[in-house]
């Protein structure tokens, strides 16, 4: 036994001492049991000894202080990193139990052990650690951990085929299904006709055969072979619907030769030694699949009658398969195009391709040198996983800052972030996060954001999501005081008529606002006359005898009112015009004025112009509606004012004309309005009825930038 093993041994046996895992396994026995899986798939002595010292972590206060001087650097690191991942991996295990469900969480939960894998060693730890629980449980007969079982079948299993490290994966498969559905797994096992290390044996000696074939003949080709474990062979009959009897690769083997003529020859000296099965072979060489997956697949019986599947490719074609997008694992294991329900995730191909490599790298200097180096996982995803003190997971974007993760964490501990530590040490706020690591903000109680983080120059900021927040709250506090100022402007002028004794809501209400919030904003921004709150605080003048003669004329006058497109109700016809103030069209509801020398003007009903005057002269008001057939008639068009407020930027005003140009509403007046970056326009379009209007609305707010989008 290596030095280094048997020292961390040493120092470790004493600290676990009666400690226990969740299953009940002694902490001590789960070491032990990891390192035998370890030494099996020939794993350095220092991958061994870190997992006897990651354990024996949980008992120090300050362990790297207390390893450092007795083992080397680079064990201490990994020692650390694996008892970290440990407790990451316990903590994700106990916040999603419940939500351990559908193919995106579970390929979120690949990706997050693939990223906080700084050393790819840690994930190989972690993976033993998880088949060494699932041998206890399975050995010891206890109650079966549904959580354990579910996450080694469909997350850990998984990530152990992606590193290549087959003995595991297939073993922690048969174990989890035979946990999970003892029924299924023992009718499945009694069909086979024999035991696995005697169909192994039958590997062999068929894998020798294939190759004194080949060589005879001329041939020099790799000969790989494998028996198809019990989980395999249940997912597959269930993803493609078949019977036992129609799974023709319980033994696998695969031909690999150097040029495509040799894989056509090889095949027809496959079918002239085995009985080839019928519809049982593929051109896939002739014939590519999708996603550019090359081979020849065939299935043959020898003389037992034995089934045999086998695949001949080019050296070039299993590269491409094992590390390209066609790659075995790939389409079996993620998405909605393969067998079963599930694809390629191309996304991930290139990152398990260097995974591998790694992994041989890894083992190679392990041999040659005696001693493993830190082995870095590329991150080729845009996502970063950093954690709170309490190990949370909190998921940002690549370059993240302490601030952006502040305002992952909550939106208040973003507004009040004033420094950060990370992994212990104070940073900068401007400091881009990394995968691993643990932050820890520094908040005031009360307090907002600086405008220096929106400055794209000082890089306080990446994510787009925190500078929404930030400008959201600018913002805020920006209406806050244009309401305040409102307020006070209505307050005063309250004061001098003399109606101190109005409340704001009911003066609002009979301005047609929602509340006195709204009133109070408007009057701010001097988009509101204080005028016509002072008019409406006024008692209505008396009424001369011209105007009552004006009511009495207009009752009997006529004059064509299709030019409107409105009726006086209860009269033939009378002269109407539409308001300016409002600009109705159909279906809007509407009211009628009486004005002096001008007829009727309509208005529609919450115009708080015609409300004024409807308070100043109730008995002008007549009820007025659109002319029938208005709607339809395609020669009566309505001017219409459409209100948008937007973030001003370059592009703004092309981007929401071509909202118009793609609806065909037809825009004959724009005007712009920019103020300390808000953009206010307002566009005039000539429509026959209103009805798209309510469509127009949501596809204007969609645009980036447009905060509102309503009539004027």
């Amino acid at each position: 036994m290596d030095d280094t093993l048997s020292k961390a041994m040493e120092f470790a046996t004493p600290l676990l001492g009666n400690q226990a895992q969740p299953n009940g396994e002694l902490t001590l026995d789960h070491a032990q049991g990891v390192q035998k899986i370890l030494q099996d798939i020939d794993a350095s002595n220092d991958m061994q000894a870190a997992i006897y010292l990651a354990f024996a972590c949980d008992s120090l206060n300050k362990p790297k202080e207390v390893l450092l001087p007795l083992f080397e650097l680079s064990l201490t690191e990994l020692a650390l990193a694996t008892q970290k991942i440990f407790q990451l991996q316990k903590t994700t295990r106990e916040k999603s139990a419940v939500k351990l469900d559908g193919l995106s969480q579970l390929e979120s939960v690949r990706r997050l052990l693939l990223a906080f894998s700084k050393d790819l060693r840690v994930i190989m730890l972690l993976l033993a650690s998880q088949l060494q629980g699932l041998r206890f449980v399975a050995a010891q007969k206890i109650a079966v951990d549904q959580v354990l079982a579910k996450a080694a079948l469909d997350v850990f299993a998984p990530l152990a085929n992606r590193l290549g490290i087959w003995q595991l994966k297939w073993e922690m498969e048969d174990l989890a299904f035979r946990l999970l559905e003892p029924d299924d797994y023992k009718q499945i096992a009694l069909q086979l006709e024999s035991k696995r290390h005697e169909r192994e044996l039958e590997i062999l000696a068929k894998k020798s055969e294939l190759e004194r074939i080949l060589q005879v003949n001329g041939l020099m080709a790799e000969v790989q072979g494998r028996p198809k474990h019990i989980y395999s062979i249940v997912k597959k009959m269930r993803g493609k619907s078949l019977h036992f009897n129609q799974v023709f690769d319980l033994r696998a083997f695969r031909i690999i030769l150097s040029q495509v003529p040799d894989c056509y020859r090889c095949l027809s000296l496959v079918h002239e030694h085995y009985t080839p099965v019928e519809d049982q072979y593929d051109d896939y060489i002739a014939k590519p699949k999708p996603n550019g997956y090359q081979s020849l697949h065939t299935v043959v019986r020898d003389s037992m009658g034995h089934a045999m599947e086998i695949q001949i490719r080019t050296q070039t074609m299993h590269q491409h398969a094992e590390f390209g997008v066609a790659a075995h694992w790939a389409y079996k294991e993620a998405g909605s195009k393969g067998y079963g329900g599930v694809s390629a995730a191309s996304d991930q191909t290139q990152k398990v391709a260097v995974l591998r490599q790694l992994l041989a790298w890894e083992r190679d200097i392990s041999a040659e040198a005696g001693s493993a180096l830190s082995t870095q996982a590329l991150t080729v995803d845009e996502k970063i996983y950093v954690l709170t003190p309490d190990a949370s997971i909190i998921e940002l974007t690549q370059g993240a800052t302490p601030i952006d993760f502040a305002y992952a964490v909550h939106t208040e501990l973003g507004h009040r972030c004033r420094g950060a530590k990370v992994d212990g040490i104070l940073v900068p706020l401007t400091t881009p996060l990394r995968n691993g690591q643990t932050v820890d903000i520094t908040a005031v109680k009360e307090g907002g954001p600086s405008r220096d983080w929106l400055n794209p120059d000082l890089k306080f900021i990446s994510s787009q999501r925190s500078k929404s927040k930030v400008r959201a709250w600018f913002n805020f506090q920006q209406s806050q005081e244009t309401i305040a100022r409102g307020r006070e402007l209505v307050e005063k002028l309250l004061q001098r008529e003399g109606r101190t004794a109005l409340k704001f809501e009911e003066l609002a209400k009979q301005l047609g606002f929602v509340s006195a919030e709204n009133l109070f904003e408007v009057i701010g921004k001097d988009e509101y006359s204080l005028k016509q709150v002072e008019a409406s605080l006024r008692p209505a003048q008396p009424q001369g005898l011209d105007d009552e003669k004006l009511l009495r004329k207009f009752q009997h006058a006529k004059s064509d009112s299709k030019n409107s497109g409105v009726l006086v109700v209860g009269v033939d016809s009378l002269l109407t015009q539409l308001a300016k103030c409002c600009k109705p069209l159909p279906p809007d509801e509407i009211k009628g004025f009486v004005t002096k020398g001008k007829g009727v003007s309509v208005h529609r009903i919450g115009c708080s112009q015609f409300m004024q005057l409807q308070l100043a002269d109730p008995g002008r008001v007549i009820e007025v509606a659109w002319h029938q057939g208005s709607s339809n008639d395609l020669t009566n068009k309505y001017a219409v004012d459409i209100l948008v407020l937007a973030d001003d930027r370059q592009g703004l005003l092309r981007d929401v004309s071509e909202i118009f140009a793609k609806e065909k509403f037809n825009v004959v007046g724009v005007k712009t309005q920019s103020v300390k970056d808000l953009a206010r326009m307002t566009f005039t379009v000539e429509l026959v009825h209103g009805s798209g209007l309510n469509k127009l609305y949501p596809l204007l707010q969609q645009v980036k930038g447009v905060r509102l989008a309503r009539r004027a």
